[in-house]
């Protein structure tokens, strides 16, 4: 998995290059700007530049460095370079007075190079002019805003101003050099102006700010520069973002010789009906997740006058009624259960809920917590009870997570990695937090991050669909954070398969497509 870094993390990975390392500053800017340049040349798909033009604004510090080494070898490689600094010269200091230094001494024999010292002297010339690309080298990971919107002024709120003009009025690609100017690398949140970019080659490491708040939407795509920083000086980092190989190593495959009871047994205590009502349909989601994820055994636990309909729609599962006696002899048959799926909100759910966390026959259990689950939770004061359960998952979304903690859903939105993190600990349990990105947090270790999916996945039962899934990778030998993970990318992966269209997407084509995200994985046909 890839290291997702705050702006603190960033800057302490840098020092330690320099200090321990000994790579020099000078060394890492160079590679740099030729990593940015090299991201370049492939999307214009080129390898030399002539009849190009590239626009390259710079700010005073280490990103507007960047920018110098950037705008040399574009000139190297034939392309005409129009640079514009947005401050005095006066305030270039070291390596990047040096940088600029060495473009000065372009500028005397290079007519494809034009310096403009400010944003004013600029503006005539590149609004008149036709580019290719638009380099942002303004603002580096090193701004930090203390809510989102706050304004920036002049001259960077010009330089931003005048790129995005320019992308907006043509067909030119902006490319942020490190992170978009505007934009805070730790919390995502974005300055008035931000950059909005076609592409950010990022410098090491991916960073917090590019998967949260504003983050995804102005990133445009991103790319990992390799400059020489290596992983060990930020391990262990406190994020990392979830990939294929991670959901692999822990998805089990059957053994040869394995039989049922040995593939995962899976408990799904979900589903009602009232007079009124019918939440049968979240236990169906459910318990088809877990059989298409590989579970070997799955029993689901609802009201007996459902079982034809369960049958009916899912003859895989076996089916038991809602006695406790009952279904406290499943769970000590289950490997992994599942509680909440459209249980109903009622005193009968609640009270069942609590009669089986308080029995003891889930405290070695694998045991996922979701819907309604949480709704009882976060009303009768049971999550004192539930830390005697040692290897459990709590999947809310934002607002089953307010009613959990007293933090408003807007609140948790903004700030959902330690919101998650510090609840995980608090309470001793893992966290699964539903959002974009999901965030996964136990009660030590690191943070994932999950981005595959779409708001395909914005659509009823996604949820019960993720309960399953997550219960069977559970069930089949993964412990809960790491099935907590592994599911949420193969969910989110099932929701990129179901439909081109994002929005046509329902929870049933999520289900559909979970066959073939395990099958891309493991690279199965046929």
């Amino acid at each position: 998995m890839l290291p997702v870094l705050t702006a603190r993390e960033m800057q302490l990975a840098d020092k330690a290059a320099i200090e321990s390392l000994r790579i020099g500053e000078t060394r890492l800017m160079e590679l740099a700007g030729r990593e940015c340049v090299r991201v370049i040349c492939g999307k214009l798909e080129r390898q030399e530049l002539d009849g190009t033009a590239f626009l390259v604004i710079c700010g005073k510090g280490n990103n507007g460095g960047d920018g110098f080494v950037i705008a040399r070898h574009l000139l190297n490689l034939g392309a005409s370079v129009d640079l514009v600094l947005l401050y005095p010269v006066e305030t270039l200091l070291g390596i990047n007075l040096e940088g600029f230094g060495i473009l000065q001494a372009y500028e005397e024999s290079r007519e494809n190079l034009r310096i403009f010292r400010s944003h004013d002297e600029a503006l005539p010339f590149v609004v008149e002019t036709d580019y290719d690309v638009l380099v942002d080298a303004m603002t580096g990971t090193g701004l930090r805003l203390s809510a989102a919107s706050e304004k920036l002024s002049a001259p960077l709120s010009q330089g931003i101003e005048l790129l995005n003009t320019l992308n907006e009025r043509s067909e030119a690609i902006t490319l942020a050099v490190d992170i978009p100017s505007g934009l805070d690398a730790t919390t995502g949140f974005s300055a008035l102006p931000s950059i909005r970019a076609d592409i950010t080659v990022t410098m090491a490491f991916l960073k917090t700010g590019f998967l949260l708040n504003d983050g995804p939407d102005l990133c445009g795509e991103t790319e990992i520069a390799e400059i020489s920083i290596p992983r060990f000086l930020v391990e262990p980092a406190g994020c990392e973002l979830i990939d294929r190989e991670f959901a692999a190593g822990h998805f089990h495959l059957r053994e040869p010789s394995s039989a049922k009871h040995r593939n995962g047994k899976v408990l799904i205590i979900a589903g009602s009906r009232s007079a009124g009502s019918s939440m049968l349909g979240a236990a169906i989601l459910s318990a088809k997740a877990a059989v298409k994820t590989g579970a070997g055994y799955v029993c689901v636990s609802i009201p007996t006058e459902l079982a034809d309909a369960m049958h009916a729609t899912v003859p895989e599962v076996i089916v038991i009624g809602r006695q406790t006696t009952a279904v406290i002899e499943k769970i000590h048959w289950a490997d992994a259960v599942v509680i909440g799926c459209g249980l109903g909100r009622d005193e009968a759910a609640a009270g069942l809920i609590g009669e089986l966390i308080s029995s003891g026959a889930l405290e070695e259990k694998k045991l996922l917590l979701d819907a309604d689950a949480l709704f009882a939770l976060s009303d009768t004061g049971m999550m004192k009870k539930l830390e005697q359960c040692r290897n459990v998952l709590l999947t809310p979304h934002h607002g089953e997570l307010e009613k959990l903690t007293g933090i408003a859903a807007d609140e948790i939105a903004v700030n959902p990695v330690e919101t998650a993190r510090n609840f995980a600990r608090a309470h001793r349990l893992n966290l699964l937090l539903k959002g974009n990105p999901t965030v996964v947090a136990g009660s030590t270790g690191p943070v994932l991050l999950n981005t595959s999916g779409t708001e395909a996945l914005a659509t009823a039962g996604s949820g019960d669909v993720l309960s399953g899934m997550i219960a069977a990778i559970a069930a089949k030998g993964a412990d809960m954070f790491n099935a907590a993970g592994a599911g949420a990318w193969f969910h989110g992966r099932a929701g990129d398969l179901a439909d081109d269209v994002a929005s046509l997407v329902s929870s049933g084509m999520v289900l559909d497509s979970i066959h073939a995200a395990i099958h891309e994985v493991f690279e199965m046909h046929g």
